[in-house]
């Protein structure tokens, strides 16, 4: 069989790394000697395997389109392919695999994909693929470790709210931006706290009011009913932000649009109409809560609780285009239950499942090795340099001030790169929590939703599904990786329908 061999690095660590072009090359080059494979074509290319636009990897598609005979792609690992398990891309091979037009061979991984593949090898796969794109993620949070210091200043790190604006702190760095009230919007957000506040407005008539003066966002979206109850319960307004990740409120560096005080009178009428029973149930936990979107106009699914028992699910309509319908939860959790029943791998598929995830893990670790080795040669070399800096004071080449600059800089480095390593550290230990949970729910799905309390139900329904939506009465759920993986391998449906 002719052999395809293609090799791809997306960072400069890894062209550093034992997984350089060359070395990738290498290993696959003795694989196909080995298989009495025919090297018909190399391509290698530096292209991240995480974007939507892959120009490189494209050729070597254009390429198989030309192709006559049957060929064995072979790459290094999994992650050579794709760490976005939605890249059409991984589905268009896997698809010409298992109609035995194509083989796909993943050397280091011992991985073949082809038509006689069995149901645990196709779930393996799929596995394979997850787990790299999870990996991915979590160290891509390393991205985000300035964020801890920005925070201890005051800074903002997110979206920039409604009312503000972004303007650069001087000419020469304009990547460095302030946050300011923006001239003509903030006293929009002042009106629409004083208005609601009266008790005489509700969400639904401040955003009518704000329709018809045309008041749109900045990305050129009306003022709707839930941006303006957004904006009416967001603390940065008078002087505290709320970090999502880390689930903290700070005090902010900016300047308020209003007091605490009228802040606290408006939280107190929007509790007053959240508890009136004909329209809200108040803080009760409903299971799908969060999770449900209308399929007609966007707008969240809102729950209520009918005559002390029963619960319904229909369309907020904060568009005001959308007929209301109401749903039934039991309607809703038929497809899960029905799923969560027959998810379930047998003693076979769960070893052959512990074997594959303790491999992964094994080429996981070596990241995870290098990485730390590599920021604490870092740190050695930053604090090499604050010793030579204080030489310099001692001496006399410096001065006060200039050492003082260089310590601070040197110190704010050194802390980067501690949060670098919990990162990594956190992402290391996430892995092994993932690996277990997945182990946990492939074998006893259905008796851990069922043994749960609401609250419990409500958070095992955003770690199994995405994206999913009611279209009137009928829902259509996807599950997130890698329970479609584990769905796959029990022959069973990754999209539910009610």
């Amino acid at each position: 069989m002719k052999a395809v061999i293609l090799a791809r690095v997306s960072t400069e660590e890894q062209k550093d790394a034992g997984n350089s072009l060359p070395a990738q090359i290498r290993r696959i080059e003795d694989y196909c000697k080995r298989k009495d494979f025919k090297i018909d074509e190399t391509f290698s290319f530096d292209e991240s395997a995480y974007k939507v636009k892959r120009d490189e990897f494209d050729r070597v598609l254009e390429y198989l389109k030309e192709s006559k005979g049957k060929v064995a792609i072979c790459f290094d690992k999994v992650d050579r392919l794709s760490r976005n398990v939605f890249d059409k891309r991984v589905s268009l091979l896997y698809e010409k695999a298992v109609a035995d037009e194509i083989e796909l061979h993943f050397v280091s991984d011992g991985q073949i994909i082809n038509s006689k593949m069995s149901a645990v090898e196709k779930f393996q796969f799929g596995m394979s693929l997850g787990l790299a794109k999870y990996y991915s993620d979590a160290i891509s949070d390393n991205v985000k470790r300035a964020f801890e210091q920005k925070r201890k200043k005051g800074e903002w790190i997110g979206g920039i709210p409604f009312g503000y604006k972004n303007v650069p702190l001087d000419e020469n760095k304009r990547l460095r931006k302030d946050i300011i009230p923006h001239p003509e919007m903030s006293h929009i957000v002042v009106e629409l706290f004083e208005k609601y506040s009266t008790g005489n407005y509700s969400c639904r008539k401040l955003a009518d009011e704000m329709s018809k003066r045309k008041i749109k966002t900045a990305h050129g979206k009306p003022l709707y009913q839930s941006v303006i109850h957004n904006i009416l319960k967001n603390t940065f307004y008078y002087g505290m932000a709320y970090s999502k990740k880390y689930d903290e409120y700070y005090e902010h560096r900016y300047q308020p649009l209003i007091t605490k005080k009228l802040f606290l009178k408006v939280q107190d009428e929007l509790e007053k109409k959240n508890s009136n029973p004909i329209k809200t149930t108040g803080r009760k936990e409903f299971i799908f809560s969060g999770l449900l979107k209308c399929a007609r106009c966007g707008c969240s699914m809102s729950a209520e609780l009918k005559k002390g028992k029963y619960i319904y699910y229909s369309c907020s309509n904060g568009k005001k285009n959308c007929k209301r319908e109401y749903v039934k939860e039991e309607v809703l959790l038929k497809p899960i239950k029905r799923f969560l029943g027959q998810i379930k791998l047998d003693d076979e598929q769960i070893a052959q499942l512990v074997t594959y995830l303790k491999k992964n893990h094994e080429n996981q670790a070596l990241y995870h090795t290098k990485k730390i080795k590599e920021i604490n040669q870092k740190y050695d070399e930053i604090q090499n340099r604050i010793s030579r800096s204080f030489d310099l004071l001692a001496d006399g080449s410096i001065t006060k001030d200039i050492y003082d600059a260089k310590l601070k800089e040197y110190k704010e480095q050194q802390y980067d790169l501690g949060i670098q390593k919990d990162e990594l550290t956190q992402a290391d230990e996430n892995y092994h929590i993932v690996a277990k949970t997945v182990l946990n729910i492939a074998q006893k799905a259905e008796e851990i939703f069922e043994s749960s309390e609401v609250a419990e139900k409500n958070q095992f329904m955003k770690f199994l599904l995405q994206n999913s939506v009611v279209d009137g009465k009928k829902p259509v759920f996807t599950m997130r990786e890698p329970f479609s993986c584990i769905a796959k391998a029990s022959n069973h449906p990754t999209l539910l329908r009610g």
